[in-house]
């Protein structure tokens, strides 16, 4: 089983995307992820941006 985070891209810088995960900020690497651009929501594993997702689907996580 996978457990991943959903989180808003709130920067990126050299492939590596700070991310907000509700409040909490934290640097992973987003080098998985093409046309990744700041407010962006990505599901976050192990330290790294594993897929783009749509805001509909972090809200039915909640």
């Amino acid at each position: 089983m996978c457990v991943g985070l959903a989180a808003k891209v709130v920067g990126l810088k050299d492939g590596v995307a700070l991310v907000d995960a509700s409040g909490a900020k934290r640097e992973v690497s987003a080098e998985l992820i093409e046309d990744l651009l700041p407010g962006d929501y990505v599901m976050v594993h192990a330290g790294m941006a594993i897929a783009k997702i749509k805001m509909k689907e972090t809200e039915e996580k909640e």
